[in-house]
């Protein structure tokens, strides 16, 4: 008889692992500008593209140590340790090269650690498609616990005070890395898998190379498109909803977006029934259409304020019908021996390419539609949208994965017996 999965212990993971960048993410800007570290916007642009930079370099190297050579939970361990340590060290940090090569140390070992719990979470549930739902909703849930009650207690505080408040984040965050780190020893234990493919041991490079079946391809080009639709709403949307069109108060702009962090959290609930009823496709199209949907409202009714608001719980249709169910996809799509690099190839998109495209698209974009201050909200929100449609439109006529798939998590009791769908 199979052990039961060990879902909550899964979901706390998640919850820690989520923790930690919410905990300094929204307010880390704020500490560098002029009231803080007065750092140049190049510098903050540098902190900022971490994350990109980490997300390439772990595909060729810490997501291989975790697929071929360390067993996951320690690698977790190792990990978290050590870039827990680094971002505390932001907490003293002054000047620029000692904070940028803190946080940098931090992301490189941070990000990998975003697919490594996916595929250690995924190797110890019974069903991906019913379980991951509810553990990743862990990580919707540790965001929030981070991030919110450093935003309430920073109320009532401004200029310099706020910022020197806001230094916390990294105790915070740091404390988290830390506590994961420890509680990863005691994570189901997850060996590293020898190799199984003609790749030299390179997991990376399998990975790579299973992107010429069309119907990965294709997934690959969608994700990088509404990776940067995705991004391109937390550039933007801001500096929207303060506008004098919108009119939303500054205290209230991220309680107001922070509807869609709740609104994921009960979808992800429902997913795992979704995708059963749905399937991969339909999902996915429903997620990538919630941008179009919202970034419509916006283009359309921007002087409604009340839809403005409503319209924001399309943000967890938008990320757990797509990128949710992306990572469940690939679980079941890759071999076993490469999963953490294939999730980490995805993961360069979702975190790094996508990201940086975000920036270079919609930051320069909104500076030409901005005369005098006034912003064309229409011609701006439009632009995302009509990537949306785009990309909807391509996984439906494109998108068309092997039958096998379908049933690739059912009713799956020995993990070791897992059928391998892609070879």
């Amino acid at each position: 008889m199979s052990k039961p999965a060990p879902t909550f212990r899964l979901w706390i993971m998640m919850v820690l692992e989520f923790a930690i960048w919410g905990a300094w993410l929204p307010l880390i800007w704020g500490y560098m500008g002029k009231d803080g570290l007065a750092f140049s916007e190049a510098q903050i642009a540098w902190v900022g593209s971490a994350f990109a930079i980490a997300s390439i370099v772990g595909i060729f190297f810490s997501s291989q140590f975790a697929d071929r050579t360390f067993a996951a939970e320690r690698f977790m361990a190792v990990s978290h340790l050590v870039g827990g340590l680094a971002i505390l060290g932001m907490y003293w940090a002054k000047d620029f090269p000692t904070f940028f090569g803190l946080m940098l140390v931090h992301a490189l070992l941070y990000v990998p650690t975003i697919s490594v719990s996916n595929s250690i979470a995924f190797t110890h549930m019974k069903n991906a498609q019913k379980e991951y739902g509810i553990v990743r909703m862990g990580g919707t849930i540790g965001w929030i616990l981070a991030a919110w009650p450093l935003y309430f207690v920073l109320q009532g505080k401004v200029g310099v005070e706020a910022v020197a408040a806001s230094r916390n984040i990294f105790l915070l965050a740091g404390g988290t890395s830390l506590l994961l780190a420890a509680y990863s020893l005691t994570l189901p234990h997850t060996p590293p898998k020898r190799a199984t493919a003609a790749d030299g041991g390179f997991a990376w490079l399998t990975a790579a190379r299973l992107l010429s079946k069309p119907f990965l391809l294709v997934l690959f080009v969608v994700t990088f498109i509404d990776s940067v639709i995705h991004n391109g709403y937390f550039l933007l949307a801001g500096n929207f909803l303060g506008s004098p069109t919108v009119g939303i108060k500054p205290e209230w702009i991220m309680p107001v977006m922070s509807i869609g962090q709740v609104a994921e959290i009960l979808t992800m609930a429902v997913l795992g029934s979704v995708l059963a009823r749905l399937g991969w496709k339909t999902t996915m199209i429903l997620g990538i259409l919630g941008h179009a949907a919202r970034f419509a409202v916006f283009a359309f009714m921007p002087q409604n304020q009340p839809m403005i608001i409503a319209v924001q719980v399309l943000h967890g249709i938008c990320y757990a019908f797509f990128f949710a169910t992306l990572y469940i996809f690939i679980d079941a799509a890759f071999p076993k021996d490469v999963r953490s690099s294939a999730q980490s190839l995805f993961n360069l998109l979702v975190l790094g390419l996508g990201d940086l495209a975000a920036k270079w698209l919609f930051i320069p974009l909104q500076g030409r539609l901005t005369q005098d201050g006034v912003t064309d909200y229409r011609e701006l929100f439009l632009w995302p949208a009509g990537l949306a449609l785009a990309a909807a439109a391509l996984l439906l006529v494109a998108f068309w994965p092997p039958a096998a798939l379908a049933t690739a998590s059912d009713t799956e009791d020995d993990l070791e017996t897992e059928p391998q769908i892609v070879t």
